[in-house]
């Protein structure tokens, strides 16, 4: 209520939400809501602000996604979810690359359309228990085999916070590729400037009349701030 009555906030037509402790915590089990959260997001929509999720989930098809948010009383579309692997699969497309993925096995199907034969790139999403040494070696091969390596990361995050604890994300991991193979990884998802123009585009709401609401002070605040957006940090999820 303070904040509604500053005067940049009258300015503010549409809202980016990041979604992982922010909204809820994700866990094993499927995860449990941050008290508060759904009724927030109800007062959001009654409120007649526009609302987008801007989030670098990578473990869930979209589709997945949005019915675990369902259940847990969140009033969201798919069409509503701003997500790194469809951006991922835009680009692909774009620049004919067929991607070697290093990727969580839930998220597989959202590149079902995508050619991966003989590939010459590696796409690298938050893959949890697939971030074996097999696998992580098996990435490295082909990167380093490759005349012109590229490496696309559906993210950069240091790590995030779940029912049981911190963990390791694929930055972790997209730093050991780039380390191992001397190549710069490009990141799909927050905080690229091109990830939140797509957001902001599907909210339908220019920077200076939008607000990111995050955890992450790097990916989430920091990048939105660099799209000419405002941004707030929520008190949960990985903040400490």
């Amino acid at each position: 209520a303070a904040m509604a009555g500053a005067g940049w906030a009258r300015a503010v037509r549409g809202l980016l939400l990041d979604v992982s402790g922010v909204l809820y915590d994700s866990g094993a089990d499927g995860g449990v809501p941050i008290a508060g959260s759904a009724e927030a997001v109800r007062r959001i929509k009654a409120s007649g602000l526009k609302l987008q999720l801007c989030t670098n989930e990578t473990q869930a098809t979209r589709a997945a996604f949005v019915r675990k948010l369902r259940a847990m009383g969140f009033d969201v579309s798919v069409a509503q979810v701003t997500a790194p692997a469809p951006a991922a699969c835009h680009l692909l497309r774009e620049r004919g690359l067929r991607p070697h993925l290093l990727v969580h096995h839930d998220l597989v199907p959202e590149f079902a359309e995508i050619d991966k034969t003989n590939p010459n790139c590696v796409v690298l999403g938050d893959a949890a228990e697939n971030f074996t040494y097999a696998n992580l070696n098996e990435a490295f091969r082909l990167l380093i085999g490759m005349e012109k390596p590229v490496l696309i990361s559906l993210g950069k995050g240091r790590y995030y916070k779940e029912t049981d604890g911190l963990k390791l994300d694929v930055g972790a991991y997209m730093k050991a590729l780039e380390y191992a193979c001397d190549v710069q990884a490009e990141v799909v998802g927050k905080p690229a400037k091109s990830f939140f123009e797509s957001a902001l585009a599907e909210l339908g709401v220019p920077a200076e009349q939008a607000i990111m609401i995050g955890d992450d002070i790097v990916s989430d605040v920091g990048g939105a701030q660099r799209c000419g957006m405002r941004a707030l940090q929520v008190r949960t999820g990985k903040y400490r």
